[in-house]
């Protein structure tokens, strides 16, 4: 508007205002808009009763019962109970010292509306992430910025909303509660309870966008966290604070993995996040289930966003998820989150691209997809002394198709990570659980962050692995093998069975330590295929019962002596010998 042009405002009551009234609201509505000339028009509205509303351009002076209480509500919402023991002490003095502002709410209109998203004109200074309200009480966040109009995604039903109905702006940008109160418990994307088990008392608010650490707030990832798992954290150690890529087609237990890993937490002190994108409700309850049967419910939280929610809710879930862990980080915590999956996820971001009307890139995939999953997965990290040595730890999960890893966002997530776990198909089908591809799979972080245990009892099991693969499609095109590479053979195929694991059965470290020494001692060679991992679980049961030194002291130090490991090689040999006879 040109300086000088006269605003034209509008008085929505029930009765007209007197004289006497009305100058005082010119006056005051010129004083606000720095001296220009106002007039007021009257609109009879019956249905306000004692109250009125003040329209001048965007700007709304609600004073209304329902512009009150919407004050009201506000200053309850913005209480600070966490630094207090008597909560309704403070809510009572909050309640005697409110009074009620006079200020003026931005409004907007809704153009259109529909499949999640409105498009609303009027938020001349609305900012990108901020949180609108509409006036049938569902929340959007402001998704998309034009000269004249702003595209917002949904957090509810948008039924309620219609064309014409006024959106307010709150000022505010995306959040979740945050707490202990929240461990063990399953919420939605937006920190509401979904598991009937009553509300929960947050002690704080993150918003679900911030920045990542720095560099100087950062230390290097060289403490183990370890999966529970002889493959991967044997030949693919994961460190705290890593990023670790889980990779591979449908059905190939990629969840399995993430799950096992959790269930390896226990009395480690770590918070799990298991944060669920499209997944079937089925499948979210089952996972409870199993959780909450071997005790891991108590150090986690689900954040589900179930394939029956809105694109929008299934797009901020994993920033929510990660909100949660920062707050446990940020508190010296250990935190390991899981993100499944990370494909669903950039569907539904993709989803939403397009229905904003933006420009479809490769895959019909916006331009910012690789921006969206960076600065999810940068904000996982070993944070430095300095802030509390806390740290978060990621598993991102990512669904390919036909082991496609050169497709879109495989190889965005490949690159974003410090590493990945590829599971291959054809292993999985031929028995191999977990199936994974030891010749893709790596991990950049590597010896720093495994025991010295685990080092020493490595040794060459990725090379024995990699010349068996090897051996074994050579053996397609020949028969006639001589005595040396038959060993070889046996020897590899004796390792492959080894390192079978039964889904939610993780491996203690000295379990691993031991089963390693005394395969990669050729201590197995001659036992038959079938027998190796009823042999094995034998063995350690009896290490437990004959060297429980041995045992406490590789899981409380994390290192192993040469003696220790003579020992376990002798005693291995001895007990392997003696079952297969």
């Amino acid at each position: 508007m040109k300086d000088g042009e006269c605003l034209k405002a509008y008085l929505y009551a029930a009765e007209a205002p007197g004289n006497e009234q009305k100058e005082k609201f010119l006056e005051f509505l010129s004083k606000k808009n720095g001296g220009r000339p106002v007039t007021l028009e009257w609109v009879k509205d019956k249905s306000l009763g004692n109250g009125f509303k003040l329209c001048c351009g965007s700007e709304i002076y609600d004073w209304t019962t329902e512009g009150r209480l919407r004050q009201f509500k506000e200053m309850i919402d913005d209480i600070d109970v966490s630094e207090t023991n008597d909560v309704v002490g403070l809510v009572k003095e909050n309640i005697k010292n409110w009074k009620l502002k006079i200020r003026a709410d931005e409004t907007g209109k809704v153009i259109s509306v529909g499949d999640g998203i409105a498009v609303v004109s009027g938020l001349d200074r609305v900012k990108y992430g901020e949180i609108v309200a509409f006036e049938c009480g569902v929340k959007g966040m402001i998704q998309d910025l034009n000269y004249d109009e702003a595209g917002v995604i949904l957090f509810g039903d948008d039924n309620e909303i219609t064309e014409d109905s006024l959106v307010y702006r709150t000022g505010k940008t995306a959040g979740i509660p945050v707490g202990d109160a929240f461990i063990g418990r399953v919420v939605n994307a937006l920190g509401e309870p979904v598991d009937g088990k009553g509300e929960i008392i947050a002690e704080g608010y993150r918003a679900i966008e911030s920045p990542a650490p720095g560099i100087i707030d950062r230390q290097p990832v060289d403490k183990p966290m370890e999966t529970g798992l002889l493959t991967i954290d044997s030949m693919f150690p994961i460190g705290k604070g890593q990023r670790e890529l889980i990779i591979g087609d449908r059905q190939t237990g990629k969840t399995s993995i993430a799950v096992d890993t959790i269930l390896n937490q226990k009395g480690k002190n770590v918070i799990c996040v298991y944060v669920a994108i499209g997944q079937k409700a089925s499948s979210i309850a089952n996972l409870v289930q199993n959780l909450t049967v071997s005790g891991a419910m108590e150090y986690t939280v689900i954040v589900n966003a179930s394939a029956g929610e809105t694109a929008p809710i299934q797009f901020i879930a994993p920033y929510a998820g990660t909100a949660l862990g920062e707050y446990f980080m940020n508190t010296g915590r250990d935190v390991l989150i899981v993100y499944d999956d990370l494909s669903k996820h950039a569907i539904a971001y993709r989803a939403l691209s397009l229905l904003l009307e933006r420009s479809p890139g490769r895959e019909a995939y916006p331009g910012d997809v690789f921006y969206l999953h960076s600065r999810l997965l940068e904000r996982s990290a070993h944070l430095s002394d300095e802030r509390g040595g806390g740290s978060m730890t990621a598993l991102p999960i990512v669904e390919t198709q036909a082991g496609d890893v050169s497709a879109y966002i495989p190889t965005n997530i490949i690159s974003i990570t410090d590493g990945q776990i590829f599971l291959e198909s054809d292993l999985f089908f031929a028995g191999q659980r977990p199936a994974v591809n030891v010749g893709l799979s790596v991990s950049r972080v590597g010896g720093a962050a495994q025991t010295k245990a685990m080092k020493k009892s490595t040794g060459s099991l990725r090379l024995d692995l990699a010349q068996y693969r090897e051996m074994e499609v050579f053996t397609q095109f020949s028969s006639d093998l001589d005595e040396a590479t038959k060993k070889q053979l046996v020897y590899g195929q004796g390792l492959m069975r080894l390192l079978r694991q039964p889904k939610n059965h993780p491996m203690s470290q000295h379990q691993q330590v031991i089963s390693l020494i005394s395969a990669l001692n050729h201590n197995m060679q001659d036992v038959p295929i079938d027998r190796i991992n009823d042999i094995n679980n034998n063995m350690l049961e009896y290490f437990e019962d004959m060297y429980p030194e041995i045992c406490s002291s590789i899981d409380s130090s994390g290192t192993v002596t040469d003696e220790q490991i003579e020992t376990i090689k002798e005693a291995s040999k001895e007990f392997i010998v003696s079952q297969i006879k």
